[in-house]
């Protein structure tokens, strides 16, 4: 039986992590995709759009504080069915706001479950823009701005204070009364000025990409900072970053094309095209690979290589590991993308048609016998970028491949990759990317009785190695040393 206080509720034993969401958890602040709907739905006409220029003015000049704002903007929902902001919210978050879901917040909440901690979430935004995040990230407890209605219509009004400042911390310390969290204990990330009495609430404060008077407290005060730069616009740099390296593929295919009519070798200039591109995308993006099982990738040739799949970068990092002597399958709607349609004159790239599935099979049929000729096959058997942090289903037609033609399936596990880029970006952000290389699979024995057995089995690979990665050389000497030190 839990130990009690002398109120009758649970003792303080349990230590929980608080995230505030706007600018911690996600990149920038949400409300503004909800006005932008607005806008672009005719829904605020010009006086609204300038009202709400005044209310963004005062407030950064400092004539209201953000409580006001927050209820003003509040009162430009009167009237308006709390269903419709729910929906709203529901379609903005598969359209924007999961895309700027930090993800250095996803590793720091696996962390914190790791260690079993409770995890919540506190922030002054409304339920209809916190709580499809909080679903996507796992997240149970959500203290925000409750909305009062009648009948389901918004009221324009609050139920209850708003969660901003000292009335949020008040809102974390009744919450950990009432679930037997030790404040002292636990941890609380945050971004904004008005969070500071919170954060001296804690044991553990995190000033997360604060802004300039949490900064200064936390230098006071010796509280560690931490910057994500994962999300949000990329820098100018970037851009231009990545302009030059979609303008230096004009030299680099007319390169292929000179050494394929000199040379009359198809698979060297596919070779040459392959290795070059990746390695100027990947140093311009300044990207670097941290790879552990290295060895596999040359274990057995031809094979096919599988990773899993989360946004366009990954594919280039798979290409450059696998350096040579490969063709891939890829959905049927980058065969009008002018960089695969030219790609696919020096390699063999089957566009795979997933609303059809006979149309999809014969068009793996040339990638089968090719794997016969010893050109390997790169393959994302997720057969699409995959959202959120699981990992999709697979599909059957790398598998069958690999059992048509007798080579075995070397899965390529990949890590972070969401740090230089989302499910959506087209420009590389700068970032280290880990990735495990697991022994070659053999095919030899499998049946079509068995194959979803042999695929799930593999897939628990992914998921076993993504849940449980493995530490490199460096970490691994580092224990030694604590070790014989201890």
């Amino acid at each position: 039986m839990p130990r009690r206080d002398l109120t009758g509720l649970p003792a303080a034993t349990r230590t929980a992590a608080f995230f505030d969401f706007d600018g911690t958890i996600i990149a920038g602040y949400s409300i503004l995709a909800f006005l932008k709907e607005r806008v672009r739905r005719g829904e605020l006409g010009a006086a609204d759009i300038a009202r709400t220029a005044v209310s963004l003015a005062q407030s950064a000049l400092g004539q209201i504080d953000s409580r006001d704002l927050i209820a003003r903007g509040m009162h430009e929902w009167s009237g308006r069915p709390l269903a419709d902001l729910e929906a709203l919210g529901e379609r903005l978050f598969e359209s924007e706001l999961r895309e700027r879901i930090f993800p250095e917040i996803r590793a720091l909440l696996a962390d914190h479950r790791r260690q079993g901690h409770v995890i919540a979430i506190a922030t002054s935004a409304a339920p209809f823009q916190v709580e499809p995040v909080a679903r996507e990230l796992g997240i149970e407890h959500v203290l925000c701005t409750r909305l009062e209605t009648v009948d389901g219509i918004l009221t324009g009004k609050s139920r209850g204070p708003i969660l901003w400042g000292r009335a949020k911390a008040e809102a974390v310390r009744e919450f950990a009364r009432a679930h037997g969290i030790d404040l002292r204990r636990s941890h609380f990330y945050a971004d904004g000025d008005e969070d500071v009495a919170l954060m001296q609430l804690v044991g553990h404060p995190h000033p997360t990409n604060p802004r300039p008077q949490l900064e200064q407290m936390a230098r006071v005060k010796g509280w560690p900072v931490q910057r994500f730069r994962s999300r949000g616009s990329p820098g100018p740099d970037a851009y231009v970053r990545s302009f030059v390296a979609t303008a230096s593929a004009l030299p680099v295919f007319a390169g292929a094309v000179a050494m394929r009519a000199l040379t009359g070798d198809k698979r060297q200039a596919a070779n040459f095209l392959i290795a070059t591109l990746t390695e100027i995308s990947l140093g311009l993006g300044k990207v670097r690979l941290n790879v552990q099982g290295e060895e596999n990738l040359w274990a057995a040739r031809p094979a096919v290589f599988i990773w899993n799949h989360r946004n366009i970068f990954d594919a280039q990092i798979v290409g450059r590991l696998v350096q040579r002597d490969f063709g891939a399958v890829a959905k049927k709607e980058l065969q009008g993308v002018p960089l695969f349609a030219a790609a696919s004159r020096f390699m063999h790239i089957a566009f795979v048609d997933r609303s059809d599935t006979r149309a999809a099979v014969a068009a793996l049929e040339p990638a089968t016998r090719l794997l016969g000729e010893g050109i390997s096959m790169l393959v994302a058997p997720e057969g699409t970028r995959t959202g959120g942090s699981g990992l999709g289903e697979f599909k059957k037609g790398a598998f069958r491949m690999a059992m048509a033609a007798r080579v075995p399936i070397v899965p390529i596990v990949i890590r972070n990759v969401d740090d230089i880029g989302s499910r959506a970006s087209g420009t590389m952000r700068p970032g280290t990317v880990d990735v495990v290389v697991l022994p070659p699979v053999r095919v030899e024995g499998w049946t079509q009785r068995d194959l979803g057995r042999r695929i799930a089995g593999v897939r628990q690979s992914f998921v076993d190695t993504l849940e449980h990665w493995p530490a490199g050389p460096g970490k691994r000497h580092a224990r030694r040393k604590r070790r014989e030190a201890s």
